[in-house]
C-alpha cells in the first residue's frame, strides 16, 4: 500500500506573505491527518521562505497525536536539516542535495561524482540521523546504476525525483515511466524501500504506481494545496488517498 504524505510547504508559502499567522500551517497539518493522510512532509529551508524553524516542533507534535502517522522532514543535510531531525525525531529524513538559491528541489544526488570529503559528510548526516530513530532517503533521479552506491552509503530509502514523468506530454509517459520502473527493480534488488515525489497530481500518479507497483510513499504539496482551493483540504486528501490505495493493485 502506497502512503501518502502531505507536503505543507506551500500552506507556509502563502502564509508568510502576511504577519497575521493565516493560514495555520499546523491546524491545516491536523485536517489533512484528519482526512487520511498518512503523515506530514516539510522541507525548512535556511531562508524560511515557507517552513519557519519555529513550525517543526508544533507539527512534529501534530503528528505524535495520530496513530500510525509520520513526520518527514526534508533537506539538504548541510544546511541545518541533521539539526531539525536531532530536536524532533522525525520517523523519517530525507536528503535533498538542493543548493540554497535553489527555486525548488530540481535534481537527485550524484553519487558518482561526489568527493571523498562530500560522500564522507554525507554518511555522517545518515549515520547521526539513524541515532535519533529516523529513517533515511535520498532523493535521487531515476538512474539505476545509482541504487547499489544508495545502499552503500546507509540509506534506508530513495525517494525517485518524478518532475520529468509529470513534465512528459501524457502520450509519452510509458517511454519516460520505463526509466523509473527499472529504477525501483534496481532499488529493491538491494533492499531499498520506494518513495516518490515532485509535480505529481491527480492526473498522473496513479499511472506512476500502477507501472511501479511497488511505491511506499508519495509526498505530494504543491499540486494537492493547489487542487484544494477547488475542492477543499479534506476533500482532496480523500481523493489523492484513493489513488494511492488503489494504485498498487
Amino acid at each position: 500500500m502506497t502512503r501518502l504524505s502531505v507536503n505543507v510547504n506551500k500552506i507556509a508559502t502563502l502564509r508568510n506573505t502576511r504577519a497575521i499567522g493565516i493560514p495555520d500551517v499546523t491546524r491545516l497539518s491536523a485536517i489533512a491527518l484528519e482526512a487520511g493522510a498518512d503523515g506530514i512532509t516539510i522541507h525548512p529551508r535556511p531562508d524560511q521562505r515557507h517552513i519557519r524553524a519555529d513550525d517543526v516542533e508544533p507539527i512534529a507534535a501534530i503528528v505524535r497525536r495520530v496513530h500510525g502517522a509520520e513526520f518527514n522532514i526534508e533537506g539538504n543535510p548541510f544546511q541545518g536539516l541533521v539539526e531539525h531531525c536531532e530536536q524532533v525525531r522525525p520517523d523519517q529524513a530525507t536528503l535533498v542535495p538542493d543548493a540554497r538559491e535553489a527555486f525548488t528541489s530540481n535534481h537527485g544526488w550524484n553519487l558518482v561524482e561526489l568527493g571523498r570529503t562530500e560522500r564522507n559528510a554525507l554518511r555522517q548526516a545518515i549515520e547521526r540521523l539513524h541515532a535519533v530513530g529516523a529513517r533515511v532517503s535520498l532523493f535521487v533521479d531515476p538512474a539505476s546504476e545509482m541504487m547499489q552506491l544508495v545502499r552503500d552509503m546507509g540509506a534506508d530509502r530513495i525517494e525517485l525525483y518524478t518532475e520529468p514523468y509529470a513534465a512528459a506530454p501524457a502520450t509519452g509517459h510509458s517511454g519516460v515511466l520505463k526509466r523509473y520502473v527499472e529504477a525501483a527493480r534496481a532499488a529493491s534488488a538491494v533492499g531499498l524501500g520506494i518513495n516518490a515525489g515532485h509535480d505529481l497530481n491527480l492526473e498522473n500518479l496513479g499511472q506512476f504506481l500502477r507501472a511501479l507497483g511497488n511505491v511506499d510513499e508519495v509526498s505530494i504539496g504543491h499540486a494537492l494545496v493547489a487542487d484544494a482551493l477547488e475542492f477543499g483540504l479534506t476533500e482532496t486528501v480523500r481523493r489523492y488517498v484513493a489513488i494511492c490505495r488503489a494504485g498498487n493493485g
